[in-house]
């Protein structure tokens, strides 16, 4: 049985259109699955008996289990349960803009970077497009929100998910399900460079942003193992390309380590890196956890990090804490979850 929310519009259409069903009646169920949000084949009153019968013969709905959820302040973390009783996570943050989900990739992952409390759980599988799809509609449900924000940043690496994460954002930006702008979906990578150059010619213009953290290689081989493999020189040129194509700013993703990628003279680096493209940074004070010796830079320290960048005319932002009192850091609370049981 073939969950249904793995389905991009187009691919049900070719579907039933092979088993002799009408090119409409697509778009028929994708209007009872994301905006009437009927979760069984049987409510769908306006479709023929041999069609419903046909969908419940071959395909399910269903969503995620939400095991747990913790709040604070603007926002929720959520800890979904998977059919193969491993566990991901997704955090709702409300901003001034709107309501922004962080979503999960992967159960796990390898790419070992050293701020990262995923990383320190290895990839165990890649998540399929409709445990995806179920982070989103379970949140809106839970929370009888509609999301304007979807962001990939969450537990994994989305581009060791590519084809995926691409049919996930087909499927959210599809105008007849969740509808959500493309320009509202951001997909975060620490660098997987032949992915990046694949990513430039994606028809859709989902924002791009780059976890960064160093300004040099030195820096970057110590935090993020992926800089062995994919350097900055290779990165940067790749980013350059993506640029040139799309005509895309892109996001560079910096959290705040002392002592480590915060002083002054790495702003002058980072700034000298990124001279003349089109982008912005985003500091991020680190979430500190039990498990990593690494340390969130003092105030003092992101705000001269800050006004270096801003005076070498780097469109930079210092992004607000969220989470304080719950598992703030990426797959803290899964962590903590299955340690636990």
């Amino acid at each position: 049985m073939i969950n249904i929310y793995d389905y991009s519009l187009s691919d049900l259409e070719t579907t039933l259109l092979e088993n002799n069903f009408k090119k409409y009646n697509a778009s028929q169920i994708y209007d009872w699955l994301y905006k009437k949000r009927v979760t069984n084949f049987n409510d769908m009153t306006n479709l023929k008996k041999e069609l419903i019968k046909y969908l419940n013969d071959y395909f399910i709905i269903e969503p995620l289990k939400i095991v747990k959820v913790e709040k604070d302040t603007n926002v929720h973390k959520f800890l979904f349960g998977l059919s193969d009783n491993t566990n991901i996570e997704a955090v709702l943050m409300n901003h001034d803009y709107g309501d922004s989900l962080c979503i999960s990739t992967q159960v796990g992952c390898n790419m070992n970077c050293q701020f990262c409390e995923s990383g320190r759980n290895k990839k165990i599988r890649n998540l399929e497009t409709y445990e995806m799809v179920s982070q989103v509609m379970q949140v809106e449900e839970w929370l009888k929100i509609r999301l304007t924000h979807v962001v990939l940043m969450g537990i994994g690496e989305p581009f060791d998910n590519y084809d995926n994460v691409i049919n996930f954002v087909n499927i959210i930006n599809e105008s007849k399900g969740i509808a959500l702008g493309s320009r509202h979906i951001t997909v975060s990578t620490c660098g997987v460079v032949p992915k990046i150059e694949e990513f430039t010619y994606f028809d859709k213009q989902v924002n791009l942003a780059i976890s960064l953290h160093a300004p040099n290689d030195e820096i970057r081989n110590k935090l993020m193992p992926i800089n062995k493999v994919y350097n900055l020189d290779k990165l940067m040129n790749a980013i350059k390309k993506y640029i040139k194509v799309t005509n895309r700013r892109v996001t560079f993703e910096y959290i705040m380590l002392k002592e480590i990628n915060d002083s002054y003279e790495n702003a002058i680096k980072l700034s000298k890196l990124i001279k003349g493209i089109n982008c912005y940074v985003n500091l991020i004070p680190y979430n500190e956890t039990s498990y990593s010796d690494l340390v969130k830079s003092d105030k003092k320290a992101i705000l001269e990090f800050y006004d270096c960048l801003k005076k070498n005319k780097i469109n930079v932002t210092i992004r607000k804490e969220f989470g304080s009192k719950v598992s703030a850091a990426c797959g803290q609370l899964r962590s903590n979850y299955e340690e636990e049981q």
